[in-house]
């Protein structure tokens, strides 16, 4: 079969003004960027054609390293609704170069199921990355300007609490000293830099549902604490108004379209594992709002991605999901049940039942927040009849919906079995959301019940800093904050290396960040990094330009 971006380059694309018409989008929503891309300028919501678009969260159980597929059965799902008729809008984050880089080398979906001009958008795009990227970095020039020109003062700022950010992989820059050599240069600080998708920015600009709230939450973010010991937001440092000047534009949805020329809303791009892991509000609002069907999806597995989503992204916008999709694959299911990465394509039936644990506590993790589920398992040449027969008898057993997802290799076609499904579903859809936590519970009961629903350990501990950052929330408003749990993708604990299946464990909370402006509280659980290294062979030793095109993106 062909490689991702050869198909995605033989695509014939539909001019973006015909994808727009299709949603029912006015010439004037729309901001074209050259002949495939444009930006939606929506101003207002119609909510009650929101509440009546039914919503389809896609999650997954723990993935492997290469993934489970959740853009792919994303995007899959919605070339299989249009099939079948249905009026869909995809509705999916931007991918992060660091990742692109290193080791996704693309997050666009795959196969005959991509979101296109999928070159575009893994890199620049339309550019919002970097807006956040200057905004970030301008905001955090002016706060060491203000330290540096009010020193001596008690209205200073004698900690710092907002870091500089780069969307690329570089572990050296995660712990810097800044102002060295001279007066002249700044005031000495330890100071370090985070990946842009995990940026408050970032946070900002995916919880944000206008203008004026937008700015109203960068003058909220917490740049630190004065020697007087008061916190000190970006509205007291005046420039509120400027950093919105630069993110404005980044605000608005961008619109592509599927590899079947369906409309897409790709906008937003927080990691699930150091952030909050959804795409923007802006963007999901405005597919349910011109979609019948929207098709949305949360970062890596249903303890993180869907989590937040859920207890963070839903209570914002005032919104809820009719149905989640669990997605699994025969590989993850193998990794889960103790098979090493080079053996995950081999038969295996002994391993995939015991990684059939893993997809029930994902299983229970969304019914826990009263979700109706569909199981949808990507299917690869590879897998047997036999380990594709008992996943399917499984779920029969478990009384859950289950369908095989084609979409790789027949785009639409292969989904119209999981589209069916979902339609179904959603003809009696979730009842409301049954949060893990009310926002008047204290800090410490939010992150236990996370915890015991989302992951199946008992508690937690706090580590020196936390204990800290605790203080200072303590009798604050930000107590009645969201929390947003920063931890390993790769297993229920805070080390990869203990899948934490057999549930009674301790969650290390290093550190907490206070995400003011964005709306939640980060805990950094055991050793989490905010800015990711590249492995041993990223993957831009294959990415090229050969005949004037891209390759290397998969």
């Amino acid at each position: 079969m062909k490689e991702d971006y050869q198909i995605a380059q033989e695509a014939t694309l539909r001019p973006i003004q015909d994808v727009a018409a299709e949603m029912g989008l006015y010439a004037e929503s729309l901001i074209p960027y050259g002949y495939d891309k444009g930006k939606v300028k929506i101003t207002a919501f119609d909510e009650a054609k929101i509440a009546q678009s039914k919503l389809i969260l896609v999650t997954a159980i723990t993935p492997n390293k290469a993934g489970v597929g959740k853009t792919l059965t994303s995007v899959s799902l919605a070339q299989g609704l249009r099939k079948i008729g249905k009026n869909v809008v995809l509705a999916l984050r931007e991918p992060s170069l660091g990742p692109c880089f290193g080791m996704k080398g693309g997050a666009a979906g795959g196969g005959y199921s991509q979101v296109v001009p999928m070159e575009d958008i893994n890199l620049h795009f339309t550019g919002d990355f970097h807006a956040i990227t200057s905004a970030n970095n301008t905001l955090a020039a002016l706060a060491d300007n203000y330290r540096y020109y009010t020193q001596g003062q008690a209205d200073s700022l004698k900690s710092v609490l907002f870091k500089r950010v780069l969307d690329v992989n570089d572990r050296s820059l995660r712990y810097l000293l800044s102002g060295l050599n001279g007066t002249a240069n700044g005031i000495p600080a330890e100071a370090g830099f985070d990946i842009t998708a995990a940026s408050e920015l970032m946070a900002i600009l995916c919880l944000s549902q206008n203008l004026e709230d937008l700015r109203n939450r960068l003058g909220s973010i917490l740049l630190g604490y004065t020697y007087a010991g008061n916190p000190f937001t970006c509205k007291e440092l005046g420039v509120e108004g400027a950093i919105t000047a630069l993110m404005k534009d980044a605000l608005y949805p961008n619109l592509v379209q599927t590899l079947e020329g369906g409309p897409a809303l790709i906008h937003g791009g927080p990691f699930a594992n150091i952030a909050h892991g959804c795409n923007s509000i802006m963007a999901t609002k405005t597919a349910m709002q011109f979609g019948d069907y929207v098709v949305t999806e949360a970062g890596f597995g249903s303890d993180l991605g869907a989590e937040k989503f859920l207890n963070i992204k839903c209570r914002i916008a005032g919104i809820q999901p009719a149905m989640s999709v669990l997605v699994v694959s025969a590989q993850a299911l193998k990794v889960n049940g103790g098979v090493g990465e080079k053996e995950i394509k081999l038969p295996n039936l002994s391993a995939l039942k015991n990684g059939l644990k893993n997809m029930e506590r994902h299983l229970q993790n969304l019914q826990n927040f009263g979700q109706k589920v569909l199981v949808s398992l990507n299917r690869y040449y590879f897998d047997t009849e036999e380990e594709l027969a008992y996943i399917a008898d499984w779920c029969k057993e478990k009384g859950v919906h289950f369908a095989i997802n084609e979409g790789f290799v027949r785009g639409g076609e292969g989904a119209i079995a999981i589209a069916e499904k979902a339609v179904e579903i959603c003809e009696n859809p979730s009842p409301a959301i049954n949060f893990s936590y009310e926002l008047t519970d204290s800090i410490e009961t939010k992150i236990t019940n996370i915890i015991q629903k989302s992951y199946g350990g008992k508690g937690f501990v706090l580590g020196k800093n936390a204990k800290a950052k605790l203080k200072k929330i303590k009798g604050t408003a930000l107590e009645n904050l969201p929390i947003c749990m920063a931890k390993t993708q790769y297993a229920f604990t805070d080390n990869a290396a203990n899948s934490g299946i057999e549930g009674g464990f301790e969650i290390l909370i290093d550190d907490f960040a206070i995400n003011q402006g964005a709306g939640f509280i980060v805990a950094i659980c055991g050793e989490m990094m905010r800015m990711p290294g590249l492995p041993k062979v990223p993957q831009a030793m294959v990415i090229d330009v050969k005949d004037g095109k891209i390759v290397g993106l998969s």
